[in-house]
């Protein structure tokens, strides 16, 4: 208990052998002060003014220590209205004597005494026990009355009791002064209170007690209800016309499912009719319907989310009335159809408004709406029971027409229309271009619209086939005077105007080799360069109807190279767009950095001849390589006769015959020497210098390739 502001009156009074009670002023502070034959309670009260609680505890002073002597002490306990108080001792230890003479505690409600109480244990006749005392209200009493002694051997130590708020259910109260007060129809009990309700079909008026019959207009909104006729399950009301209107969410239906205690009155005039008494039931779209009878409609479902009711008595019969339970359903979209190569989900069995559908594609196939392509697809169904989009179709993807591969070509495989798994093989033109590891790749349409191999998309490059001419030259080793080439024996092959007469050879689709003294040479623009390949007759060649020169990007002399001196006699020749290779022109094959070289090999060109005039052939002629000692030997003879004699380095190499006679000449400067290895031909040498043309002890010097192909290959790729 909240104890508040305490305030304290004691009174003592001792009266002995009076025969009535002392006036009323003897005892301003209680109601309560009992006279109990010849002598009066003497209390001594200490007053509590406290704040009203649902529950708290009240224990003796001193508790648990034993109680005082001359304890005069009233609790006035107090819970709200609406509620009774009980109370419970958890605890009661007071001295025990006749009727409680000496200590003990009264419980008082009002004038009411509802217990006084002494003792130690439920055996004593005075001692409470653990039932609890209910007050008749939310309020009650203690005194707690002692003597002058509680000094024996034993010490009593009081009590401890504990207090709570009860609800009282005015419902089912038989108090006859609150009658007037209660509930006409139904009453609901509340916690401190009650509240009043009416049956269906009627209304409570202003007084919250009493109900009057009103049963139009009622519209029902929840998904799930009851409604009934007037005053149901009693009989119905005369002379009433209710109006009810169950009116739901859109894309639900209603269903009314009637209880079998079904009776409104029916006439049996010509057959059954419902003249007088009737509920009528309004479906939108359908023709109105009238009830009656004793038999109940049982379940009528409506398709609609919307259902309006009218009962109807006149004046006189009787009807017992009906009560129905509406319940409400979704509606039913319809799937008509499955998706081939496809799946919905979720997979119900039947799907509602509100349900979301999503369509998945097989791998390999692809949504369409129409004829438009989707990403995704999801549907809901909507309230009129369809689908806010049509089902889609999956059809098969395509990866599009193959990629065009340069230098080469595909086929189908298998499949069509190149759709998902189709399979295309790539090939090169060979034997002009080959891939590095096999002779053809294999690409499948994959499920992300792509050509794809066992690792990537990428379509291998068709490398040029270098050094494999068609018409080999193996038949045709003994050469010693030189001969004109049959076609193709030397398609690498380049007819050079510098503007003089000049050579170089093919080593790659954009790259031409030959000696940096021919470029070096040049005073006028790179326009003025020609460059022809193709034919072995410079006739031919220079014909603008027959062939057109290459087109020149520009021009890389080693830096090396330094006129008059022939070392470092090598330059590139960049074009301007690619050389597609064929029997005619083919690229020859760069040797390996330091390679060996061959005892001889072959040389081309269109030079001078024996005769010393300007071929219009190519000739070609083999040369033994000579002895490095042996060419060193014979420039420096040459250099006693002739002042401007390069200098032999490691850079070339000799060739030719010691007695002369077979020999290159003057326009054939940067033409390939070559030499043949298991089947491949690769440019060894480039014709660099010499002194006359075929003089007995006198070489053609030649600039070796081999020593440089870290610079070819560095240039080559800088400039690609």
């Amino acid at each position: 208990m909240s104890r508040l502001k305490r305030r304290s009156e004691e009174f003592r009074v001792f009266i002995d052998g009076a025969k009535a009670p002392p006036p009323a002023e003897y005892f301003p502070w209680s109601s309560s002060v009992q006279w109990f034959g010849n002598s009066v309670l003497c209390v001594c009260v200490s007053v509590c003014v406290c704040e009203i609680v649902l529950y708290g505890q009240v224990q003796s002073p001193l508790y648990p220590k034993p109680y005082p002597t001359n304890v005069h002490q009233q609790w006035d306990l107090e819970v709200p209205p609406g509620y009774q108080l009980q109370i419970t001792f958890n605890y009661l230890d007071i001295e025990p004597s006749f009727n409680c003479y000496y200590d003990s505690l009264v419980v008082l409600h009002g004038k009411k005494i509802l217990g006084k109480f002494c003792g130690q244990n439920s055996t004593d006749p005075h001692h409470p026990g653990n039932n609890p005392i209910l007050s008749p209200s939310n309020r009650l009493q203690l005194v707690f009355v002692t003597d002058e002694s509680n000094t024996e051997t034993h010490q009593y130590l009081g009590f401890s009791a504990f207090y709570q708020a009860v609800d009282i259910d005015e419902c089912l109260s038989t108090d006859l002064e609150d009658s007037e007060s209660r509930c006409s129809q139904i009453c609901l009990n509340t916690l401190g209170s009650y509240l009043c309700a009416c049956y269906h079909g009627y209304q409570l008026r202003a007084d919250q007690r009493t109900c009057v019959l009103d049963c139009g207009g009622g519209v029902f909104t929840e998904p799930e209800g009851v409604l009934s006729s007037p005053g149901y399950p009693n009989a119905a009301p005369l002379g009433v016309n209710c109006l009810y209107s169950i009116a739901v969410q859109p894309g639900l239906q209603i269903t009314l499912n009637f209880s079998d205690n079904f009776h409104i009155e029916q006439v049996d005039a010509q057959g059954l009719s419902c003249l007088f008494h009737w509920l009528q039931v309004s479906v939108p779209g359908e023709a109105p319907k009238k009830l009656c009878g004793d038999k109940s409609p049982g379940v009528i479902h409506t398709g609609s989310h919307t259902v309006d009711l009218e009962f109807h008595t006149d004046g006189h019969g009787q009807s017992g009335g009906f009560t129905l339970h509406y319940t409400t359903q979704r509606v039913e979209c319809k799937l008509v159809g499955a998706i081939r190569h496809g799946r919905i989900t979720p997979n119900f069995p039947k799907y509602y408004h509100r349900d979301y559908i999503q369509v998945r594609c097989d791998t390999g196939y692809k949504l369409l709406l129409g004829e438009k392509e989707i990403k995704s697809y999801k549907s809901m169904c909507k309230e009129n029971g369809k689908w806010h989009l049509p089902l889609p179709e999956c059809r098969i993807i395509d990866c599009g027409e193959p990629n065009n591969l340069l230098n080469g070509g595909f086929q189908i495989l298998s499949g069509s229309n190149n759709e998902y798994r189709s399979v295309v093989q790539y090939y090169c033109n060979e034997p002009f271009y080959s891939f590095t590891a096999t002779k053809t790749v294999n690409l499948t349409c994959a499920a992300d619209r792509k050509w794809r191999g066992h690792e990537n998309d990428i379509i291998p490059y068709c490398f040029p086939v270098c050094g494999r001419p068609v018409v080999d030259l193996s038949g045709r080793a003994r050469i010693l005077g030189g001969e004109t080439a049959k076609e193709n024996t030397f398609p690498w092959q380049v007819f050079l105007r510098v503007p003089f007469r000049a050579g170089a050879i093919v080593i790659g689709e954009k790259w031409l080799l030959t000696a940096a003294h021919n470029l070096n040479n040049v005073n006028a623009p790179k326009e003025e360069v020609k460059a022809y390949v193709g034919s072995n007759k410079v006739s031919e060649l220079t014909n603008p109807d027959l062939f057109q020169p290459l087109s020149i990007e520009s021009f890389h002399v080693h830096p090396g190279y330094k006129k008059p001196d022939f070392n470092n006699d090598i330059a590139l020749i960049k074009l301007s767009s690619p050389i597609t290779f064929n029997e005619s022109v083919l690229p020859l094959c760069l040797p390996a950095q330091g390679a060996n070289l061959n005892p001889s090999g072959w040389v081309s060109g269109f030079g001078l001849t024996e005769k010393f005039s300007t071929a219009d052939f190519l000739r070609y002629i083999r040369l033994p390589i000579v002895d490095q000692e042996v060419c060193h030997r014979s420039i420096e003879t040459l250099k006693k006769t002739y002042s401007d004699v390069s200098t032999l380095t490691d850079n070339m190499f000799c060739a030719g015959l010691p007695e002369g006679g077979k020999d290159t000449c003057q326009g054939d400067s940067g033409s390939g020497f070559v030499t043949k290895n298991d089947e491949v031909f690769y440019a060894v040498g480039i014709v660099s210098w010499g002194i006359d043309c075929g003089k007995p002890g006198r070489y053609g010097i030649y600039t070796r390739v081999d020593r440089y192909i870290n610079w070819l290959q560095k240039t080559m790729e800088e400039n690609e």
